[in-house]
């Protein structure tokens, strides 16, 4: 027999009270978790399959990462057609909703774009990064542990990027994002495919780093032009920061 305790009223209704508050926060966390357990199947929308962009837009930065924004401005030309054949195209990052539909408006895209804010999502899919795994050493990115100087950001070591890594490539990122460059590396890039059947969500896919190569549609191009890459460090802007917009003349 459990032990029994014995008060007033005003004791009696001060416990329940706290306890009421407990319930009421597992409730909204039992909420929160259902909430994000719908989220991914609702972004299929009708349709089975589900390519995923992990575009890097930390809570931290003011604009989201050039280089996605690169890979980007491609979406929207053939998202209609990846509609059509039973394929779902969108991004998803953890800035939050507001910051990313700010940005998308400025950027004129329009393809789905989801906030993963608040949530573990982006860290089970090891795009992103805890200051405290960065101060650690402990980055896992690309199936495979950073090395310790590489996850800090240390000079002379820089993220892993689509393409190509340049040696001013994070710090000058992380200045064009609002950024510091520790900040700025705690997002990664990548992309991850999923499958719909009978209302479970089986992921199938995820590349990472030099595996999103494909995806850059100007690089595409570039490598079948005369002089190639012809590249020798950052070169690339946001589509509406070159001199000459709509040329792309440097």
């Amino acid at each position: 027999m459990t032990d029994q305790i014995i008060g007033t009223r005003e004791q009696w209704l001060a416990a329940r009270l706290e306890l009421l508050e407990a319930e009421k926060e597992l409730t909204r966390r039992s909420d929160e978790l259902a909430r994000r357990r719908a989220s991914l199947a609702d972004l299929f929308t009708g349709r089975s399959q589900l390519l995923m962009y992990h575009f890097m837009f930390g809570p931290e930065y003011t604009a989201g990462c050039p280089s996605c924004s690169a890979i980007a401005d491609g979406f929207d030309g053939f998202v209609v057609h990846l509609a059509n054949h039973d394929v779902t195209l969108c991004a998803v990052s953890r800035a939050p909703v507001a910051k990313l539909q700010a940005y998308k408006r400025r950027m004129g895209w329009s393809f789905p774009w989801a906030s993963s804010h608040g949530s573990d999502f982006n860290y089970d899919f090891n795009v992103s990064n805890t200051e405290e795994q960065q101060r650690e050493g402990a980055v896992e990115y690309n199936y495979r542990r950073e090395a310790a100087s590489q996850s800090r950001g240390s000079e002379g070591m820089v993220a892993e990027i689509s393409s190509r890594a340049t040696p001013d490539g994070a710090t000058k990122f992380a200045a064009m994002s609002g950024t510091d460059r520790a900040t700025y590396i705690r997002e990664r890039p990548g992309m991850s495919a999923f499958a719909l059947e009978d209302g479970v969500v089986y992921h199938t896919y995820s590349s990472y780093a030099r595996g999103l190569d494909g995806l850059w549609g100007m690089y595409q191009w570039l490598d079948r032009a005369p002089k190639g890459r012809n590249e020798t460090g950052v070169w690339w802007r946001r589509h509406d920061e070159y001199a000459n917009q709509g040329t792309g003349a440097r």
